[in-house]
């Protein structure tokens, strides 16, 4: 296996996320491969405050990024986004989702394989469980091959080393952004409906 993201060193500690949104805001967690990617796109739709870059759906306690790596901590990368409702739903979110990354392949992700990088969604309550299979059935039809995104409660999230925050937009220059994330982002924008920062 080949893991393209993971060439930072460094054992820095990760800390466990309050699962609770600050006041008139919500949350949203998402994986779709590498969370340098997902983190740029998602805090580019308008009414998302941030993306934090973490990790999630393991059994390992402050996993580090190095050990996410070794594909032994169960961990998936992920973005949990904090966002204000009354601009951007959960729904659409779920869209940008669906839009942003191909929730077709098994365990990878463009360039980067292995169960870090699957896609999935971790719901926080009933209610987003049960828009997440509505989401499922309605993107279903815009792919030729069958949607394998895991679909899961959020219990814990871990954020990320402090080194992989805005990592795209504070290194423009690597050449991982620049041949994997920014296209990908691009494809985005085409792509996506809703309304973004820059509109």
């Amino acid at each position: 296996m080949l893991f393209f993201s993971c060439h930072l060193a460094g054992q820095q500690k990760t800390e466990e996320v309050k699962l609770t949104p600050p006041p008139t805001k919500a949350i949203a967690v998402f994986a779709e491969g590498c969370f340098w990617c997902s983190e740029h796109i998602f805090e580019e739709i308008a009414g998302v405050d941030s993306a934090v870059s973490g990790y999630t759906g393991g059994h390992l306690k402050n996993p580090t990024y190095e050990q996410v790596c070794t594909e032994t901590t169960g961990h998936a990368e992920a973005v949990m986004v904090y966002y204000n409702p009354k601009i951007v739903s959960y729904s659409n979110l779920l869209d940008a989702f669906f839009t942003s990354h191909d929730p077709t392949t098994l365990n990878r992700q463009g360039p980067d394989i292995g169960t870090s990088y699957r896609s999935a969604i971790f719901y926080n309550t009933p209610e987003e469980e049960e828009l997440v299979r509505k989401a499922v059935m309605k993107w279903t039809p815009a792919f030729k091959k069958p949607i394998v995104t895991e679909v899961a409660p959020l219990k814990t999230f871990y954020r990320a080393e402090e080194y992989h925050q805005n990592y795209a937009a504070s290194n423009p220059g690597n050449s991982y952004i620049r041949n994997v994330s920014m296209p990908r982002f691009e494809l985005f924008k085409r792509e996506c409906k809703l309304k973004l920062k820059e509109q």
